[in-house]
């Protein structure tokens, strides 16, 4: 029988009202999570990441009640927190503790380090001050500090030291969770590594849960035993940290570990986004919200182009849409805000500066190219958009992909030794290996990511048999 988690999130959402006005009319909403679901277990590590914006710090502070959901639940060892009060609430705040980025926002500089850290043991009702001088003695020692460090100021401290003083205050009050949000962001190399290590053996000894928010991938890959990739409040995949990292099943899994700096400069296997503007939690996309920065969108049905040629029209499709054009294909009356005339610009150069300079084999795809390229150099983008829009729609921007559950050989591979020391044949755990993507889903017909994708910039098209212009 499986064991219950310690904490479990279902269908989270957090959304934002925009309002305007003297009446304050709410006119939209920030949708900054929108149905978030995972669980964290008793003494596990789950990161969670993704870019900034991603609704990774909303989904933490859901988590200890510092943010009231719109909808959907969070259970902390089987009760609801929206239904706790009184002592209950009391105790589950004790019971989850909170590690903030930068330690300065959680120190007051008032205070002395023992007083700060005694602060949690007086307001659960510790009210003997030689026991709480006693603690706070023992926790700085164990985050490895001196007991007489107590009568320091926080300036009297570095940066490491003072998250090592805000690990401490976390612990002193024996919680079950800690929800860490970027705690070595901010952090060099080295100290990093001190107190990932402390917090690794901190865990460990004390058997704490911990939630983990990062935007650093080779952190969570060291730190966490599973992990969740949140893109624009969605979560597109989870999983074990080496299946995830290792072998990545969703395109933005990928474009993530492929920002991750290599050594090898010909490692572009992972690929590169279409576009590189991420859009507003306010107006996310329709469909797939990763759709039109995905390397890996669905082509439409009946065209008939090679793959590299495709990846080469979504990124000059989604290039206008996003208004990322190279400077070369852009007017120079649109980029100077018309100031004076500009002929220099063609549809061959339009072409050419997107990468697809090569006639195209598909003859409508040919004439819906063309016709955006002379649309673009004339200087109207918009008829350019909504040429491109029509000729090539994609299932990705009409269908909202579910969680699917997949196992380690639907996944792209990364690293080859870590996939050799794999079981091909593992299945999705109890947790969850899900992915969220259109390319897995039983009733749309394509192939999930190959792996194949080079990121390198648009091509010509030689792939399909196309001809030089």
């Amino acid at each position: 029988m499986r064991e219950e988690p310690l904490c479990a999130v279902r269908d989270l959402k957090k959304h934002y009202p925009i309002t305007r006005g003297w009446l304050r009319r709410e006119v939209g909403q920030v949708r900054a999570i929108d149905g978030v679901s995972f669980e964290v277990a008793r003494g596990e590590a789950l990161g969670i990441v993704g870019e900034s914006g991603s609704g990774k710090t909303t989904a933490a502070h859901a988590v200890l009640g510092l943010e009231e959901p719109t909808a959907g639940k969070v259970r902390f060892d089987g009760t609801p927190v929206s239904e706790r009060s009184g002592e209950a609430l009391t105790e589950f705040r004790r019971r989850t503790q909170l590690i903030v980025q930068d330690p300065n926002d959680a120190l007051d500089p008032r205070m002395t380090i023992g007083e700060a850290v005694a602060e949690p043991l007086r307001i659960h009702w510790l009210d003997d001050a030689d026991r709480r001088r006693a603690i706070v003695a023992d926790i700085l020692e164990r985050v490895g500090l001196s007991a007489d460090d107590a009568d320091r100021y926080p300036h009297e401290f570095s940066g490491g030291e003072k998250q090592r003083i805000s690990v401490a205050r976390a612990l002193v009050v024996n919680p079950d969770l800690i929800v860490a949000d970027g705690p070595t962001s901010a952090l060099d190399a080295r100290v990093r590594s001190e107190i990932l290590a402390l917090l690794d053996r901190i865990r460990r000894e004390f058997d704490i849960a911990v939630l983990f928010i990062s935007h650093d991938l080779d952190v969570v890959r060291r730190f966490c035993d599973r992990v969740a990739v949140m893109y624009l409040g969605e979560i597109v995949e989870r999983g074990h940290t080496a299946d995830v990292l290792n072998r990545p099943a969703h395109p933005y899994t990928r474009v993530l570990l492929s920002s991750v700096p290599s050594l090898d400069p010909t490692d572009r296997r992972l690929g590169r986004p279409l576009t590189d503007t991420v859009p507003e939690p306010s107006d996310p996309p329709s469909g797939c919200r990763f759709h039109p920065r995905c390397p890996a969108v669905i082509p439409p049905a009946d065209l008939s182009v090679g793959d590299e040629t495709w990846r080469a029209i979504a990124r000059f499709r989604f290039a206008v849409q996003a208004d990322e054009l190279p400077a070369e294909a852009v007017p120079t009356a649109r980029r100077d805000g018309g100031a004076h005339r500009d002929d220099e610009v063609t549809p061959a150069t339009v072409r050419r500066a997107v990468g697809l300079s090569a006639e195209l084999s598909d003859a409508a795809a040919e004439r819906a190219v063309e016709e955006a390229a002379a649309a673009i150099a004339a200087g109207d983008v918009d008829a350019a958009d909504e040429t491109l829009a029509a000729a090539f729609p994609s299932v990705c921007e009409r269908e909202a992909p579910e969680a699917v559950a997949i196992d380690s050989a639907s996944a792209a591979v990364h690293d080859s030794e870590s996939a050799a020391d794999a079981n091909p044949t593992a299945t999705a755990d109890a947790a969850g290996r899900t992915v969220r993507c259109l390319r897995y889903e039983s009733t749309v017909e394509a192939d999930p990511p190959d792996g194949s994708e080079t990121g390198a910039d648009a091509i010509d098209g030689s792939d399909d048999g196309s001809t030089e212009r």
